[in-house]
Parts: structure tokens; sequence; C-alpha cells
């Protein structure tokens, strides 16, 4: 019955938010432009989906963070080693996260007609701590899965 109200909840979760975001991609992509004739344009509700790309990206953020801290607990009541390894990946982590921060460059960029207020040192070495972190992770990936058709196959 528990799985059943799981993915009810997570079905009409999808389907909720999945409709919210076509319903604001749709005023994005047709809710007219602030500047038009001009070559580069300025879609007028460009704030709109930055700010529902905002929420998605908080919300899942502190989902995430709930649901790491829930198993956690979970696990070290049921099985300490298990829980002392996760919190050993989530450590290692956090030193990725940190380690690819610091690699970031902080030298201004040279944006010919930028006036916004994200070129300075801390969104730039951000956005490169992201850049990298997702190398990463996706080399990981790439690694684990090959890892584990490896292991697959030699086990048969």
């Amino acid at each position: 019955m528990a799985v059943t109200k799981s993915r009810k909840i997570s079905s009409w979760t999808l389907l909720v938010i999945s409709t919210i975001t076509v319903i604001v991609l749709g005023i994005f992509y047709f809710g007219g432009i602030n500047n038009p004739g001009e070559e580069v344009k300025d879609p007028t509700y460009t704030g709109l989906l930055l700010n529902w790309m905002y929420i998605l990206f908080l919300v899942t953020l502190a989902a995430t963070v709930l649901f790491a801290i829930w198993q956690f607990i979970t696990l070290l009541k049921e099985n300490p080693k298990s829980a002392i390894s996760a919190l050993i990946v989530l450590v290692a982590f956090v030193a990725m996260l940190f380690i690819t921060y610091s690699m970031g460059d902080s030298k201004e960029l040279q944006l010919v007609g930028y006036e916004g207020e994200h070129n300075v040192s801390f969104w730039l070495k951000l956005t490169d701590m992201w850049l990298y972190s997702s190398y990463i992770l996706t080399v990981l990936i790439i690694v684990s899965v090959i890892a584990g058709s490896i292991k697959r196959s030699l086990n048969k």
C-alpha cells in the first residue's frame, strides 16, 4: 500500500511541476519581446522563467538534503557501517565542491554590452565550480557504468 501511495504522490507531483513548467515556457516563448527589431532579443518574461528555475532548483536541493538526512538516520539505526560509508561519500562530495571552487578563475570577463552584476569573482568561481563538478561527476558515471558492466560480465 505504501508503494502505491508513494507512486501516486510522485506521479501527481511530476504532473503538476510539468504542467507549470509547460505554462511558464509557453509564456516565455510566446509572451513577446521588449526590444522588437533589434538583433539580440529580450523576451518579456525572462524573469518569470528564471524565477521558476530557481524555485525548482531550491525545492530539489531541499528535498535532496532532507532525504539524505532521513536516509542517514535510518541507516544509522539499522546498519551503522553503511551510514558511515554514506557519510564518507557526502564528505567527499563537499570536498570536491570546495576543490573545484578553489580551481575556479576569478578574473572578470570582458563582455561587450553586459551591464549586470554577476561578473564578479564569487559568481565566476561558482560557475566554474559547477562546470568542473559536472565534468568530474560525468566521468565518474561513465567509469561506474563501464566497471559495473565488466563486473557483471565477469560474474556470469
